[in-house]
């Protein structure tokens, strides 16, 4: 692996290969809970469905060999956005970050409660797509520990409670 600072792209898919988005951050770091990315506010991010700039600076935490990434926003933003997807993983230099999406995401808003978002994409798709039967159990059951996780009564669990403030901060 690369050191802190260097750029990553960040290439996520879904299950057939199209597009979900497309971007450049930045290494931050790396703790006991993964590799810490972060993405300043104006970055242009590219999906299937076209192009933006991000609204907001968020930090993006790759764990290790888990089903999930999770993002953590600066305001307006939402505090955390963990998507549940195939295991991210790294090209050989780690420059370049990939992984499948799942379409199921849980969602916390700033001093809200956390929610499951898409799962109704998560039901087109898997059967549009075909997604085979282990892998609609592994996402599902991610999501459910991720509901549980990062929910707000749960303060307490690391990253989702507090960690992510440190790296948010080094990108303002």
């Amino acid at each position: 692996m690369t050191t802190e600072g260097n750029s990553v792209l960040v290439d996520i898919r879904k299950y057939d290969g199209s597009l979900s988005a497309l971007w450049t951050a930045t290494r931050l770091g790396e703790d006991a809970h993964g590799m810490w990315l972060g993405t300043a506010k104006g970055v242009p991010v590219s999906s299937a469905a076209g192009g933006w700039t991000s609204r907001f600076a968020h930090v993006m935490l790759i764990p290790r060999n888990e089903w999930w990434t999770a993002t953590f926003c600066a305001a307006p933003g939402p505090e955390m956005y963990c998507d549940v997807c195939t295991v991210p993983e790294w090209n050989a230099d780690g420059t370049v970050l990939s992984a499948m999406d799942l379409d199921l995401d849980v969602v916390r808003p700033h001093g809200g409660e956390a929610c499951v978002q898409d799962e109704d994409e998560f039901d087109r798709h898997r059967v549009l797509y075909g997604y085979p039967d282990d892998l609609i159990d592994k996402a599902r059951r991610t999501c459910e520990w991720l509901m549980e996780a990062g929910c707000r009564s749960g303060d307490g669990v690391e990253p989702f409670a507090s960690v992510y403030r440190h790296w948010l901060g080094l990108i303002g």
